[in-house]
């Protein structure tokens, strides 16, 4: 599956719209990490721990998206997009949305 962010595939011809495409998960913080977070506000610098679970977040909407793309036929994503909300505290969703197209 191509995935890209911009609104075509270089060197590729869109020859179907197969529509738009979405995939999300919703991630809780863990109270072990919700710990070492504590710990690192107080020396600074990255919170890996974070930086890592919303990593995984990314992938698997974007894994959930590519499904979508595929039961609709297509081969390619183009204008990806990623956003972030809170739905309720120490919960986050990671949505992932696109157009879904069949590229030659």
């Amino acid at each position: 599956m191509i995935i890209v962010t911009t609104d075509f595939v270089p060197g590729k011809e869109i020859k179907e719209l197969k529509g738009f495409v979405r995939g999300s998960t919703v991630q809780s913080k863990h109270i072990g990490k919700d710990i070492m977070a504590g710990l690192k506000t107080i020396v600074g610098g990255e919170i890996k721990e974070y930086t890592e679970m919303m990593d995984e977040a990314r992938q698997q909407a974007i894994g959930r998206l590519v499904e979508d793309a595929q039961r609709k036929g297509a081969n390619a994503v183009i204008a990806l997009r990623l956003e972030t909300s809170n739905v309720m505290q120490n919960a986050s969703e990671i949505m992932a949305y696109g157009t879904a197209v069949y590229v030659e």
